[in-house]
């Protein structure tokens, strides 16, 4: 993996500034292509407790870590220390560096530069649980304490007012997809590039035989996936078509509940990457009823041939072509977030036929190849000097 078309860079001092690294998620994926991209940056996050081997690229890199990491249990509620990431995350020292990159989800566009430097936010999304799913973030917390609602709402409130401000000292900002630009222009007044995330291409094979007659699900299973819509449209299904759910987390014990007694739905937990792509390779589709700022999954599945059937709002509506493209089409939208809605999708899907060579072609356009030739467009457009 080589990034060649930022090579005039490398002489530059560069601090990628990250919220927290804890799995290897879509921001530690595009983390990975920045790293790649500056051979010579130090990383800065809130807490680093990656698993040991699960992202071996990190290795190459300086880490800094805050003073988080040596808080009681922030290995495990490091998401309970939120009141104190916007202090944290100010206290990195960046003196020296050229260029500042931030990826950030939360709070890392918050780290403060100096005159002199550029500070370029790679913005996967402003902070959702501040922001548009506040309300469903406060429904799902369910507060039993007295006063609590109270306070995280005092706290939200204080971050989004530290939010706003710190949009204000980033100098150009690059977001992950058009929907995420639409977002930013909402609530931070300004103006963002679109820099698509790479996806790995390169590790995902097209598969051109025949398909197995299973549908595949895969996520982290978190409440916002809604890995429930699939589970409950197939035990729905009249014609029980087989489905495949992969992935671990706090939902897969109600989900397990939901699937119980309907043994055309298996949930198979965690997969390694070769066992997921084999998955995905043979499915009839992918399945995603998620409202994602981007989703990188859908993509691998394209990668593979696969066709996917979405939920047709966010990050969906441009990774995934839908039936209104033609021939050139590598799945379909599916409109409001329901099972029923999932379920009429599914019977118009067997209608239709879907060329594995336009997946991958389609694919290909989010390629860690192209996403290194636009960055290095986009740096030189913000006015960062190759020289």
């Amino acid at each position: 993996m080589q990034a060649d078309s930022l090579q005039h860079f490398r002489d530059k001092h560069v601090a990628i500034v990250h919220d927290w690294l804890v799995v290897n998620g879509g921001a530690e994926k595009v983390l990975h292509g920045l790293a790649v991209a500056f051979p010579q940056a130090e990383i800065f996050t809130l807490v680093n407790f990656m698993q040991e081997g699960s992202a071996p690229w990190l290795n190459k890199h300086r880490i800094h870590t805050s003073m988080l990491q040596r808080l009681p249990l922030a290995r495990r509620f490091y998401r309970h220390y939120l009141p104190l990431m916007p202090y944290a995350i100010e206290q990195f020292d960046l003196r020296g560096f050229d260029l500042v990159i931030s990826s950030s989800h939360a709070v890392a566009k918050g780290v403060i530069t100096h005159p002199g430097q550029r500070h370029i936010c790679y913005c996967h999304t402003p902070m959702r649980y501040a922001w548009d799913m506040k309300e469903a973030y406060l429904q799902e917390a369910n507060f039993r304490l007295p006063g609590m609602e109270s306070y995280v709402r005092k706290t939200l409130k204080r971050l989004r007012q530290w939010d706003c401000f710190t949009a204000t000292q980033v100098d150009h900002f690059l977001a992950n997809s058009h929907n995420v630009a639409r977002r930013i222009a909402k609530y931070y007044r300004r103006e963002a590039d679109v820099l698509y995330p790479p996806v790995d291409i390169e590790g995902f094979a097209l598969y051109e035989g025949p398909r197995e007659d299973y549908f595949l699900a895969a996520s982290r299973l978190v409440p916002y996936k809604r890995l429930d819509i699939i589970v409950q449209a197939f035990t729905q299904d009249p014609r029980k078509r087989p489905l495949k759910v992969v992935g671990d987390g706090p939902e897969f014990k109600r989900l397990a509940r939901l699937a119980a007694g309907h043994d055309h739905i298996e949930l198979l937990g965690y997969l390694e990457g070769g066992a997921l792509q084999t998955l995905m390779q043979r499915a009839s589709a992918f399945v995603f009823a998620a409202d994602e700022d981007f989703g990188i999954l859908p993509l691998e599945a394209q990668a593979c041939g696969t066709p996917v059937i979405a939920y047709g709002k966010g990050g969906a509506l441009e990774t995934v072509k839908g039936e209104e493209h033609g021939a050139s089409a590598t799945g379909l939208h599916f409109a409001e977030q329901t099972s029923a809605s999932l379920l009429h999708a599914l019977a118009h899907f067997e209608t239709l036929t879907f060329n594995p060579r336009t997946c991958r072609h389609h694919a290909e356009a989010f390629s860690h190849h192209q996403f290194w030739q636009q960055l290095d467009m986009l740096l030189f457009r913000t006015g960062f000097s190759r020289a």
